[in-house]
């Protein structure tokens, strides 16, 4: 059975510059999905969100724009946007976690409201040709509630749902629930990826073999911190390659280079790479060392120093 990896988005990482320093330096990974639009009431898109999926800022791979919202209408305003740019395919964000977002329910927060859901996809099927695609949790507050949405979405040809397996109250705390998940399975009609704590090689095995009917999977946060991860799995290894920290410090020096260059200010630069190396210092033998290493440094000088330290530590 052939295998599809898939960058699942991530607000604040998964940006164009990230992706295409990772499809260059890394690969492994067959499509990336955007960071969600959001259009908080207007109908127009910030020029963020417009730079991320411009055409001539993602050359080298595929990408899928993404978007968040419960509104029929903005839906139908992304949807017609992306494909003014040239995409055929949107997908909707029902998944993402955070209280902000799913008190307005929005994300994980709109599961549980089949009506608007089935609103949403009725016009987006009569009122455009975009082919749909979905990213779900199993619910906000129990893992039944997308059971409960299964009966809307066969009534439509939806592309593929991607499922985390986890419940929007749980953030990312907390185990997966491979049993809901297989729940899921047993019900859906449609073609689910799953979504969900690969971190490791041996991780994606035990995924495999628990769903050995899934070909697609979609990586995460575990692809921020290890980005050697879709590669290692593509080739079914759990060897790192000789050069891994050279490789590492080039693609980090570039995404470092391309946020330097676009945000202003020498805070806004330290608060991006510090994200990062939240995720980054997990592949390091000693994390909470790392991540304090890069933490302590103040300014620019000494974060690149502490960097250089941390890649020519030996491994």
């Amino acid at each position: 059975m052939s295998l599809t990896l898939l960058s699942s988005p991530l607000q604040g990482f998964t940006d164009f510059r990230f992706r295409n320093a990772f499809h260059k330096h890394f690969g492994g990974i067959d499509t990336y999905y955007s960071p969600y639009i959001r259009l908080n009431g207007k109908l127009e898109i910030k020029a963020s969100y417009e730079r991320d999926i411009l055409p001539e800022n993602n050359t080298t791979l595929e990408v899928i724009p993404q978007v968040i919202t419960n509104d029929a209408d903005e839906f139908l305003f992304v949807a017609k946007y992306v494909q003014s740019l040239g995409y055929k395919e949107l997908n909707w964000n029902l998944g993402c976690p955070y209280p902000m977002v799913a008190k307005c329910g929005m994300g994980s927060g709109l599961i549980s409201n089949t009506e608007r859901i089935n609103t949403i996809l009725d016009r987006a099927h009569s009122e455009t040709n975009i082919i749909v695609s979905m990213k779900m949790r199993m619910g906000y507050e129990n893992p039944t509630e997308i059971l409960d949405v299964f009966p809307i979405l066969e009534k439509y040809p939806i592309k593929n749902i991607a499922i985390h397996a986890r419940i929007g109250k749980q953030l990312y705390k907390g185990g997966v629930d491979l049993d809901s998940f297989q729940r899921c399975l047993d019900v859906s009609k449609h073609k689910l990826y799953y979504n969900g704590d690969i971190t490791s090689v041996e991780k994606f095995r035990a995924m495999q073999e628990r769903f050995p009917s899934i070909d697609h999977f979609m990586i995460g946060r575990g692809l921020i911190a290890d980005p050697f991860l879709p590669s290692m799995i593509k080739n079914n290894t759990t060897e790192y390659p000789e050069d891994k920290l050279q490789l590492f410090s080039a693609f980090h020096d570039e995404i470092y280079q391309a946020y330097d260059s676009y945000l202003q200010g020498p805070t806004p630069i330290r608060m991006k790479m510090l994200g990062f190396w939240e995720y980054f210092s997990q592949s390091f033998p000693d994390t909470q060392k790392t991540y304090k290493k890069i933490k302590k440094a103040q300014n620019s000088r000494a974060y690149e120093q502490a960097v250089k330290e941390i890649f020519s530590s030996k491994k």
